[in-house]
């Protein structure tokens, strides 16, 4: 394992003093419920500090980058940035995945769970980074990793920071005038696992359908595909 951890340190570009701690930061909770000997810690610290650095480092880009839009925006920008599908990105830029340290039941969950693990452990990797090497290392690292595979003029041009169910909401008024609305077509599988399909209409139009494990994730699939299916 050590080798494998001083290949990402190498993929990331960083030369930790104390390499354990990147380790820490690959090592998911459930790891360590199968391996109780294995002498080291899981990641939830780490993530828990990266968080806040990541938080603080990208307030700081967008209050320096937008100097005249009003804290609502910035707020907004930065939700953009830090949420979970942006740092699933970041997770496989650097290969993350590779690196990951968890059960084996969940290292059989390829899913939603699994890249949720993978945005978390981005922020541990930041955490450590910042623990071992200081502020400018993270900050670098965010920007070559984070702000250079995001096009934040892009996120405020098309208000990417909106949710895929709110922007077609927005597009929706603006080009026909109509409010969409939502409306279960099917479900399946039992109360524990069950998957709801929905589709989203203009009017009595249906535009577009979505699957998701709620309610809610099959409106933003929807959402989402009938976004691209209008060309909004």
């Amino acid at each position: 394992m050590k080798s494998d951890i001083a290949k990402l340190a190498k993929q990331i570009g960083v030369e930790f003093n104390d390499i354990s701690l990147l380790r820490t930061a690959c090592t998911h909770r459930s790891f360590l419920n199968e391996n109780k000997g294995a002498g080291f810690e899981h990641n939830e610290r780490l993530e828990f500090l990266g968080d806040a650095v990541l938080e603080l480092i990208i307030t700081s880009f967008l209050f320096r980058k937008f100097p005249h839009r009003a804290e609502g925006d910035l707020t907004a920008y930065r939700a953009a940035l830090v949420n979970a599908n942006s740092l699933m990105k970041v997770a496989e830029h650097i290969a993350l995945n590779d690196f990951i340290m968890l059960s084996r039941g969940e290292s059989k969950d390829k899913g939603r769970a699994r890249s949720i693990i993978l945005a978390n452990a981005v922020e541990a990797v930041i955490g450590a980074i910042y623990l071992d090497q200081g502020y400018n290392a993270a900050a670098n690292f965010i920007a070559d990793h984070l702000l250079d595979i995001l096009d934040i003029d892009e996120i405020v041009s098309k208000k990417l920071w909106l949710d895929a169910k709110s922007r077609f909401q927005e597009r929706a008024q603006e080009k026909v005038g109509l409010t969409p609305s939502y409306k279960t077509l099917k479900e399946v599988g039992p109360d524990h696992d069950k998957q709801f399909t929905l589709g989203v209409f203009l009017g009595d139009v249906q535009v577009a359908t979505g699957s998701g494990p709620s309610k809610q994730d099959a409106e933003q699939k929807a959402a989402e595909k009938a976004l691209d299916a209008k060309g909004w």
